[in-house]
């Protein structure tokens, strides 16, 4: 098998509610739900990663990343998403995404998520 692509989902918090972005209809999973972020360039730390990556998709800054909560392997592709605390500062914009929203972990259940964030979603909602 070859080796997995890492990507990177920021899992960015404002008190309770949880930032989710909805992908482009023309893109894999067009119009489901998602964490931000994207794939780590090869040698890219995942700190690195997370910067360009929200950057980009969001137009804010990275001031902090945590460690790994969960790595899920996403059915169907090499991909394997890691989920990871991130703090940013700036309010962020739909520069990529068709909308963004900022929700609870128990609201979150019921929107139509990406596979991996769905499992993300149920792995964090069991913690508690």
């Amino acid at each position: 098998m070859s080796p997995r692509t890492r990507v990177i989902a920021a899992v960015i918090t404002r008190g309770d509610r949880l930032l989710v972005c909805q992908r482009p209809l023309h893109k894999r999973y067009g119009g489901l739900w998602e964490f931000p972020g994207g794939k780590c360039e090869p040698d890219e730390s995942i700190a690195d990663a997370a910067q360009r990556e929200l950057h980009e998709e969001l137009s804010v800054q990275v001031v902090k990343v945590g460690d790994e909560e969960i790595a899920i392997p996403d059915p169907g592709s090499s991909y394997l998403i890691v989920f990871i605390p991130v703090h940013i500062v700036g309010e962020p914009a739909c520069n990529e995404h068709t909308a963004l929203l900022w929700a609870k972990p128990s609201e979150l259940k019921n929107l139509p998520l990406a596979p991996s964030d769905r499992r993300y979603i149920e792995f964090r909602l069991a913690k508690k």
